[in-house]
């Protein structure tokens, strides 16, 4: 099969895959509430399936300093889900979006500029998600109205997932780690889920999702550390699955203490 053609099927292969995951887990979330809802939005549903595409076409070292840049940019997804949250207590789903896009963008390309450590991306990370949890508490205990799923909706969800996918695998030999790292962590399911929920059941409770979603990126902090310490010495795979099972043990805690009236 010529090389060309080989890549195009595999990467409309990659891309099919990762969306029908997306699709499933987020359907799942939209029906559980702002706390359920949260924490899946930021496990690894798109991220996840980018690193591993990633790892079938680089070694080791390329996803250890992947996931120091991932953990950098998590700062910036920890601030949009945040202001979302806030713009969105009043403001229409275009403009609450748009400015908190726009702001992701600015302070990316502020990321993308850095050099980053490990132990300056944790720190980075401590301070952001220190801050923006105790301003979110206050928003993320709203009742959400059950929501009915239309094919559309599916539709949007597994095109925007997908184009993420097909991006970052059709550039990460071009962009390099850093590049690569910050593209595979562009918060496109909080968007998409962002986008579905503002026009069904409004702001403030949409809101709530994002909301908890900034603690729930706690976990995915934790999961991009765990992957940088571990891909190279245990290899890409473990060290992916490593920081999969990171990112829904830190889910599970938030549960189990949410449900023990343990304030997080």
């Amino acid at each position: 099969m010529p090389p060309d053609l080989y890549f195009a099927l595999s990467l409309i292969v990659k891309m099919a895959v990762t969306a029908a995951f997306m699709v499933a887990a987020t359907a799942t979330a939209e029906r559980a509430g702002p706390l359920v809802g949260g924490l899946v939005a930021t496990l690894p549903l798109g991220a996840g399936p980018v690193y591993v595409f990633l790892a079938l076409d680089h070694d080791a070292p390329f996803i250890a300093a992947s996931a120091v840049n991932s953990l950098a940019i998590n700062n910036v997804n920890v601030i949009f889900a945040l202001v979302y949250a806030l713009l969105a207590q009043r403001r229409s789903l275009s403009l609450s979006l748009a400015l908190s896009l726009l702001l992701w963008f600015v302070l990316a390309w502020g990321v993308h500029v850095v050099h980053w450590t490990v132990l300056s991306a944790i720190l980075t990370n401590a301070a952001v998600l220190a801050t923006c949890i105790a301003l979110a508490r206050p928003l993320r205990q709203v009742a959400i109205s059950p929501v009915r799923t239309y094919w559309y909706d599916l539709a949007l969800r597994a095109a925007l997932v997908a184009v993420l996918v097909g991006v970052v695998v059709s550039l990460s030999f071009r962009i390099g780690p850093g590049g690569s790292g910050i593209l595979a962590v562009f918060p496109i399911i909080l968007i998409s889920v962002i986008l579905i929920l503002h026009r069904r059941v409004g702001g403030p409770p949409t809101a709530a999702v994002m909301a908890n979603a900034v603690l729930g990126l706690v976990g995915f902090a934790v999961a991009c550390v765990v992957l940088h310490f571990s891909a190279e010495p245990l290899g890409a795979a473990i060290g992916l699955t490593l920081a999969l099972a990171t990112s829904v043990a830190w889910g599970l805690t938030v549960l189990t203490a949410r449900r023990h009236g343990i304030a997080m």
